[in-house]
Protein backbone atom coordinates (compact mmCIF):
# COMPACT_ATOMS: atom_id res chain seq x y z
CA UNK A 1 0.00 0.00 0.00
CA UNK A 2 0.96 3.47 -0.51
CA UNK A 3 0.76 6.46 1.39
CA UNK A 4 -0.27 9.44 0.24
CA UNK A 5 -0.42 13.36 1.48
CA UNK A 6 -0.77 17.05 -0.33
CA UNK A 7 2.67 18.95 0.17
CA UNK A 8 3.96 22.42 -0.60
CA UNK A 9 0.22 23.72 -0.22
CA UNK A 10 1.18 27.30 0.67
CA UNK A 11 2.43 30.63 -1.25
CA UNK A 12 4.79 33.36 -0.20
CA UNK A 13 4.57 33.63 3.85
CA UNK A 14 1.75 31.70 3.81
CA UNK A 15 2.01 28.20 4.94
CA UNK A 16 -0.44 25.54 5.34
CA UNK A 17 1.19 22.18 5.09
CA UNK A 18 3.12 20.82 7.65
CA UNK A 19 6.18 19.57 4.96
CA UNK A 20 8.72 17.52 7.33
CA UNK A 21 6.56 16.09 9.10
CA UNK A 22 4.59 14.71 6.85
CA UNK A 23 7.58 13.10 4.79
CA UNK A 24 8.67 11.25 7.20
CA UNK A 25 5.19 9.35 7.12
CA UNK A 26 4.35 9.22 3.23
CA UNK A 27 5.68 7.58 0.32
CA UNK A 28 4.25 9.63 -2.09
CA UNK A 29 3.98 13.24 -2.13
CA UNK A 30 1.38 15.54 -4.12
CA UNK A 31 3.15 18.44 -4.49
CA UNK A 32 1.33 21.78 -5.53
CA UNK A 33 2.38 23.10 -8.63
CA UNK A 34 1.58 27.06 -8.15
CA UNK A 35 -2.15 26.78 -9.47
CA UNK A 36 -4.29 26.25 -6.72
CA UNK A 37 -1.30 26.87 -3.75
CA UNK A 38 2.51 26.46 -4.07
CA UNK A 39 5.51 29.03 -5.46
CA UNK A 40 8.85 28.14 -6.66
CA UNK A 41 10.59 28.13 -3.55
CA UNK A 42 8.18 25.71 -2.06
CA UNK A 43 8.01 23.70 -5.06
CA UNK A 44 12.06 23.61 -4.97
CA UNK A 45 12.18 22.88 -1.16
CA UNK A 46 9.50 20.54 -0.74
CA UNK A 47 11.60 18.45 -3.78
CA UNK A 48 14.86 18.60 -2.37
CA UNK A 49 13.67 17.01 1.40
CA UNK A 50 11.47 14.04 -0.56
CA UNK A 51 14.57 13.15 -2.76
CA UNK A 52 16.71 13.22 0.76
CA UNK A 53 13.79 11.23 2.30
CA UNK A 54 13.58 8.39 -0.61
CA UNK A 55 9.84 9.83 -1.00
CA UNK A 56 8.09 9.73 -4.74
CA UNK A 57 7.34 13.13 -5.96
CA UNK A 58 4.08 13.42 -7.43
CA UNK A 59 2.59 16.67 -9.52
CA UNK A 60 -0.60 17.85 -8.15
CA UNK A 61 -2.77 19.73 -10.60
CA UNK A 62 -5.34 22.09 -10.39
CA UNK A 63 -7.47 24.58 -12.26
CA UNK A 64 -5.84 28.02 -12.11
CA UNK A 65 -7.23 29.27 -8.96
CA UNK A 66 -5.19 30.48 -6.10
CA UNK A 67 -7.84 32.46 -4.13
CA UNK A 68 -10.20 29.88 -4.25
CA UNK A 69 -7.48 26.90 -3.23
CA UNK A 70 -8.47 25.19 -6.20
CA UNK A 71 -11.81 24.22 -5.01
CA UNK A 72 -13.93 26.41 -7.56
CA UNK A 73 -16.08 24.72 -10.16
CA UNK A 74 -14.52 25.93 -13.88
CA UNK A 75 -14.46 25.81 -17.29
CA UNK A 76 -11.78 25.44 -19.08
CA UNK A 77 -11.62 24.69 -22.71
CA UNK A 78 -9.85 21.39 -23.39
CA UNK A 79 -6.92 22.24 -25.26
CA UNK A 80 -6.58 24.97 -22.37
CA UNK A 81 -6.75 22.63 -19.27
CA UNK A 82 -4.17 20.24 -21.22
CA UNK A 83 -1.89 22.92 -21.63
CA UNK A 84 -1.84 23.93 -18.11
CA UNK A 85 -1.82 20.75 -16.87
CA UNK A 86 1.46 19.82 -19.03
CA UNK A 87 3.19 23.67 -17.73
CA UNK A 88 2.42 22.37 -14.06
CA UNK A 89 3.82 18.81 -14.13
CA UNK A 90 6.90 20.74 -16.41
CA UNK A 91 7.44 23.70 -13.37
CA UNK A 92 7.46 20.77 -10.66
CA UNK A 93 9.62 18.34 -12.74
CA UNK A 94 12.59 21.15 -13.11
CA UNK A 95 12.74 21.13 -9.18
CA UNK A 96 12.45 17.35 -9.09
CA UNK A 97 15.50 16.86 -11.37
CA UNK A 98 17.40 19.69 -9.78
CA UNK A 99 17.26 17.39 -6.30
CA UNK A 100 17.96 14.13 -8.06
CA UNK A 101 14.16 13.00 -8.62
CA UNK A 102 11.60 13.31 -11.18
CA UNK A 103 8.31 13.67 -11.32
CA UNK A 104 6.50 10.17 -11.31
CA UNK A 105 2.91 10.77 -11.75
CA UNK A 106 0.09 13.23 -11.49
CA UNK A 107 -3.19 13.79 -9.22
CA UNK A 108 -5.59 16.44 -9.71
CA UNK A 109 -6.73 18.39 -6.69
CA UNK A 110 -9.91 19.69 -5.85
CA UNK A 111 -12.42 21.07 -8.15
CA UNK A 112 -10.74 19.34 -11.13
CA UNK A 113 -10.50 15.57 -8.90
CA UNK A 114 -14.01 16.16 -8.74
CA UNK A 115 -14.77 17.33 -12.32
CA UNK A 116 -13.00 14.46 -14.09
CA UNK A 117 -14.39 11.86 -12.00
CA UNK A 118 -17.50 12.43 -13.81
CA UNK A 119 -16.42 14.66 -16.74
CA UNK A 120 -15.28 12.46 -19.38
CA UNK A 121 -14.10 15.80 -21.89
CA UNK A 122 -12.57 17.34 -18.92
CA UNK A 123 -10.82 13.80 -17.81
CA UNK A 124 -9.40 13.55 -21.22
CA UNK A 125 -7.69 17.35 -21.49
CA UNK A 126 -6.26 15.93 -18.07
CA UNK A 127 -4.67 13.19 -19.93
CA UNK A 128 -3.65 15.06 -23.25
CA UNK A 129 -1.92 17.18 -20.61
CA UNK A 130 0.10 13.83 -18.80
CA UNK A 131 0.93 13.16 -22.49
CA UNK A 132 2.67 16.29 -23.39
CA UNK A 133 4.77 16.39 -20.14
CA UNK A 134 5.46 12.79 -20.45
CA UNK A 135 6.97 13.40 -24.08
CA UNK A 136 9.21 16.34 -22.67
CA UNK A 137 10.41 14.75 -19.85
CA UNK A 138 11.07 11.21 -20.85
CA UNK A 139 9.12 8.84 -18.17
CA UNK A 140 5.25 7.56 -18.84
CA UNK A 141 3.91 9.62 -16.19
CA UNK A 142 1.50 7.63 -13.76
CA UNK A 143 -2.36 9.19 -12.56
CA UNK A 144 -3.66 8.98 -9.16
CA UNK A 145 -7.50 8.89 -9.35
CA UNK A 146 -10.47 7.54 -7.82
CA UNK A 147 -11.78 4.07 -8.95
CA UNK A 148 -14.66 4.12 -11.43
CA UNK A 149 -13.80 7.86 -12.88
CA UNK A 150 -13.85 8.99 -15.90
CA UNK A 151 -10.43 10.14 -15.65
CA UNK A 152 -9.36 6.07 -15.02
CA UNK A 153 -11.61 5.53 -17.97
CA UNK A 154 -9.70 7.82 -20.34
CA UNK A 155 -6.16 7.11 -18.83
CA UNK A 156 -6.63 3.19 -19.57
CA UNK A 157 -7.87 4.45 -23.63
CA UNK A 158 -4.45 6.43 -23.70
CA UNK A 159 -2.38 3.90 -22.41
CA UNK A 160 -1.60 6.39 -19.54
CA UNK A 161 -0.65 4.07 -16.50
CA UNK A 162 -3.48 4.72 -13.83
CA UNK A 163 -3.47 3.59 -10.30
CA UNK A 164 -6.48 3.85 -7.41
CA UNK A 165 -6.87 5.42 -4.56
CA UNK A 166 -8.85 5.58 -1.45
CA UNK A 167 -9.31 8.52 1.23
CA UNK A 168 -8.76 8.16 5.08
CA UNK A 169 -10.24 11.13 6.36
CA UNK A 170 -12.49 11.57 3.76
CA UNK A 171 -16.70 10.54 3.77
CA UNK A 172 -17.96 8.76 0.99
CA UNK A 173 -20.90 8.67 -0.69
CA UNK A 174 -22.92 5.42 -1.45
CA UNK A 175 -21.96 5.11 -5.44
CA UNK A 176 -18.40 5.35 -4.71
CA UNK A 177 -17.91 9.02 -5.04
CA UNK A 178 -16.77 11.76 -1.64
CA UNK A 179 -19.18 13.99 -0.36
CA UNK A 180 -19.05 17.61 -1.35
CA UNK A 181 -17.10 19.22 0.70
CA UNK A 182 -20.02 21.51 1.67
CA UNK A 183 -22.05 19.11 2.98
CA UNK A 184 -21.56 18.54 7.40
CA UNK A 185 -19.20 15.71 8.23
CA UNK A 186 -17.71 15.55 4.41
CA UNK A 187 -13.85 15.41 6.15
CA UNK A 188 -13.12 12.82 9.53
CA UNK A 189 -11.42 14.58 11.68
CA UNK A 190 -11.83 11.72 14.73
CA UNK A 191 -8.28 10.30 14.18
CA UNK A 192 -9.36 7.01 15.77
CA UNK A 193 -12.12 6.63 13.02
CA UNK A 194 -9.61 7.59 10.57
CA UNK A 195 -7.05 4.95 11.58
CA UNK A 196 -9.45 2.39 11.88
CA UNK A 197 -11.07 3.08 8.45
CA UNK A 198 -7.13 2.87 6.71
CA UNK A 199 -6.20 -0.22 7.99
CA UNK A 200 -9.91 -1.45 6.87
CA UNK A 201 -9.25 -0.36 3.20
CA UNK A 202 -5.55 -2.02 3.17
CA UNK A 203 -7.21 -4.73 4.35
CA UNK A 204 -9.96 -4.95 1.51
CA UNK A 205 -12.81 -4.63 4.06
CA UNK A 206 -15.51 -2.57 3.57
CA UNK A 207 -15.82 1.05 5.26
CA UNK A 208 -19.54 2.80 5.60
CA UNK A 209 -20.62 5.37 3.46
CA UNK A 210 -22.07 8.54 5.02
CA UNK A 211 -25.62 6.64 5.06
CA UNK A 212 -23.77 4.29 7.43
CA UNK A 213 -24.28 1.34 4.90
CA UNK A 214 -21.25 -0.89 3.70
CA UNK A 215 -18.77 0.41 0.93
CA UNK A 216 -15.79 -1.59 -1.02
CA UNK A 217 -13.26 0.43 -2.14
CA UNK A 218 -10.10 -1.03 -4.04
CA UNK A 219 -7.56 1.35 -4.05
CA UNK A 220 -2.95 0.96 -4.66
CA UNK A 221 -2.66 3.90 -2.35
CA UNK A 222 -4.36 6.02 0.56
CA UNK A 223 -4.64 9.43 1.04
CA UNK A 224 -4.37 11.47 3.98
CA UNK A 225 -5.30 15.39 3.55
CA UNK A 226 -2.35 17.60 4.76
CA UNK A 227 -4.37 20.34 4.84
CA UNK A 228 -6.31 19.69 7.83
CA UNK A 229 -5.29 20.08 11.41
CA UNK A 230 -2.93 17.51 12.77
CA UNK A 231 -2.48 16.13 9.38
CA UNK A 232 1.32 15.14 10.40
CA UNK A 233 0.37 13.51 13.61
CA UNK A 234 -2.49 11.51 11.87
CA UNK A 235 -0.09 10.38 8.83
CA UNK A 236 2.41 8.73 11.54
CA UNK A 237 -0.24 7.45 13.34
CA UNK A 238 -1.75 5.71 9.91
CA UNK A 239 1.37 4.45 9.22
CA UNK A 240 2.44 2.87 12.11
CA UNK A 241 -1.45 1.42 12.40
CA UNK A 242 -0.73 -0.47 8.97
CA UNK A 243 2.92 -1.50 9.73
CA UNK A 244 1.46 -3.25 13.30
CA UNK A 245 -0.80 -4.90 10.85
CA UNK A 246 1.73 -5.93 8.33
CA UNK A 247 1.04 -3.79 5.38
CA UNK A 248 3.85 -3.41 3.51
CA UNK A 249 4.18 0.73 2.29
CA UNK A 250 5.43 1.18 -0.53
CA UNK A 251 4.81 4.00 -3.65
CA UNK A 252 2.97 2.94 -6.45
CA UNK A 253 5.14 4.53 -8.88
CA UNK A 254 8.84 5.72 -9.32
CA UNK A 255 11.80 5.02 -7.20
CA UNK A 256 10.36 6.01 -3.79
CA UNK A 257 10.24 4.11 -0.39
Amino acid sequence: MDLNADLGEGFGRWRLTDDDALLDSVTSANVACGFHAGDAPTMRRVCERAVERGVTIGAQVSYLDLAGFGRRPMDVPRDELAAEVAYQVGALDVFARAAGGAVAYVKPHGALYNRVVRDAEQAAAVIEGVQVASRASGVALAVLCLPGSALLSEADAAGVPSFTEAFADRAYQADGSLQPRSESGSVLHEPDAVVARSVAIARHEPITDAGGAPLLVSARSLCVHGDTPGAAALAARVRAALERDGVQLRAFAGGGA
